[in-house]
């Protein structure tokens, strides 16, 4: 339930709204202490959470949607019997589909993992011995032929994500509109066939280098030979 975060540090943020609620508290009103003081001591606890506890720095408004969608998608699973898609949880918390997706991602950051965590069942290997560097080669590929190729290895419904959101230069909510799916679905298609592309293309440069390396062996034993090319 901490999340995390040290005990002490919850009680103590919950004690600054104990006091908080003592000094408001009025009660000639007739509210019992507890009921007045129970949501005060709550929301302080849950403001140190949206303003201390994260590892990456976000927009305070994208905290308060990513707090606001995983109670929706709580409440929204226990009435539907299913997970909701983007665009019933972006209805409930009220805000557009691109905020929601946004907001829902932006999870990954409250907490990310270390570049030095275990990756597999072997100690060896970290998770930042995976994160790839640039490939200088892939300069080359600008060739929009190449891209075509590159796109006909995908399924089709991958290609026409790539095709919606690159060429069509429409939002991840356009896309998903014109292929009647869900926006998460969107986005689980675009990373797949961006790996994919990425594999295709860097395949393709290797096979480029190798082949303009024989052929320059070529060249030069010929020059030594005595002969022509």
């Amino acid at each position: 339930m901490s999340r995390g975060e040290p005990l002490e540090d919850l009680i103590q943020v919950g004690t600054v709204g104990l006091i908080n609620a003592i000094e408001r508290y009025e009660p000639n009103r007739g509210l019992k202490f507890t009921t007045f003081a129970t949501p005060t001591i709550v929301g302080e606890i849950q403001r140190y959470f949206r303003d201390k506890c994260w590892r990456v720095k976000v927009p305070r408004r994208l905290k308060d949607l990513n707090i606001a969608s995983q109670r929706a998608r709580s409440t929204l699973s226990g009435k539907l019997g299913r997970s909701p898609t983007v665009a019933e949880v972006a209805l409930e918390i009220g805000a557009t589909e691109e905020e929601t997706l946004e907001a829902m991602e932006l999870g990954n950051a409250y907490d990310p993992p270390s570049l030095d965590a275990q990756v597999g069942d072997t100690d060896a290997v970290s998770l930042g011995d995976t994160i790839g560097v640039e490939d200088p080669a892939l300069e080359a590929i600008l060739s929009r032929a190449e891209i075509e190729r590159a796109l006909d290895t995908l399924e089709e419904r991958d290609r026409e994500v790539i095709r919606g959101l690159y060429f069509d230069e429409l939002s991840q909510a356009r896309v998903a509109e014109r292929l009647n799916l869900s926006q998460m679905h969107i986005s689980r298609l675009h990373k797949r066939a961006i790996t994919q592309l990425q594999r295709k293309m860097r395949l393709d440069v290797e096979a480029d280098a190798e082949s303009n390396a024989s052929g320059k062996k070529r060249e030069t034993l010929t020059i030594c030979t005595g002969g022509t090319p």
